[in-house]
């Protein structure tokens, strides 16, 4: 075999695999949840809000079978409700962050909620339609049409683009929150926005991985990129890079083993990756402290952040 026929090779049997309509619309709808995924993954971690997006999960489920029992379309009551629940959980909150007591206290009633929702609706003559509920738990991102895909994707952009419009002062108030808002900075409508994006990104990451799993997606690449670099932009970076290569890998495998749920190959290789930033960075030698500190520039928002160096 020629090094151009081995090279011709594998990007012959990608092509093979985008032929299919629902490979496309995966990839683009997937790819495109990742990228928000893993810009939003990141401040949930560093902010110590992943609870929220906990919350949310069932939030996308309860919302959904509310959207079907009053006859609405599904992804209305997806984003719908996970945009408000999460603003009202921001609003709840000190400074646009919601603490454990409110969230636990919302976490318990969507979930009561989504109890009677799905007693409701396998009662109604609604409830024929088994799949629709298992297909919000699990996802089904190997069924998405066209049009869902290109909104999907639609979203996440616009999801992408605002949460890099406010990355820098986000940084800044994340890292130190008294001294950012003494200088200006909105604390409490940037943690509002932020927790905007959040609800949003859950929304179309239900689609792909299911409100059960959704978590994973938005945790697990942000955290080992947390764990392995922790300059600021570069770990942002990193996340974004591990979501979607989680995501690319996790849909080969669904299409290489068709026993192998999508949601369940997305999930299992974002753990791995975590597992591995875990195994890499552990012991004395590899373990500094990972905290981020912020010079702020003249105009009050973060000029760049460093990492404190490690304890003698």
């Amino acid at each position: 075999m020629t090094p151009v026929v081995a090279l011709i090779q594998p990007l012959a049997g990608i092509a093979h695999l985008l032929a299919h309509p629902f490979l496309r619309y995966a990839v683009l709808a997937g790819t495109a949840t990742a990228v928000a995924s893993g810009v939003v993954g990141y401040f949930l971690v560093l902010r110590a809000q992943v609870f929220t997006a906990d919350a949310l999960t069932h939030v996308a489920f309860t919302g959904a079978l509310g959207a079907l029992i009053v006859g609405v379309d599904l992804l209305a009551g997806l984003y719908v409700a996970c945009v408000v629940v999460a603003l009202a959980l921001g609003g709840l909150g000190w400074r646009g962050r919601a603490d454990d007591a409110v969230i636990g206290s919302v976490f318990a009633w969507v979930l009561g909620l989504g109890a009677l929702f799905l007693t409701v609706y396998s009662a109604s003559s609604l409830g024929s339609n088994g799949t629709a509920g298992v297909s919000v738990l699990f996802g089904t991102i190997f069924g998405l049409s066209g049009s869902q895909a290109v909104a999907d994707a639609a979203v996440a952009g616009v999801v992408v683009v605002a949460g890099l419009a406010i990355a820098r002062p986000l940084l800044f108030a994340t890292v130190d929150e008294g001294v950012a808002a003494a200088r200006g900075v909105p604390v409490r409508g940037l943690g509002l926005s932020f927790l905007a994006l959040v609800g949003l990104t859950a929304a179309a990451a239900t689609q792909a991985v299911g409100a059960l799993l959704l978590l994973g997606l938005l945790a697990a690449p942000a955290g080992a990129a947390q764990r392995l670099s922790p300059r600021p932009y570069r770990a942002l970076g990193l996340s974004v890079a591990l979501a979607v290569g989680s995501v690319w890998g996790g849909l080969g495998l669904a299409y290489a083993y068709p026993l192998v749920p999508p949601s369940f190959g997305i999930l299992a290789i974002a753990t791995a990756a975590y597992l591995v930033a875990l195994a890499v960075t552990a012991g004395p030698a590899r373990a500094p402290d990972r905290r981020v500190q912020v010079r702020p520039g003249a105009d009050g928002v973060a000029a760049g952040a460093v990492a404190r160096t490690p304890p003698p």
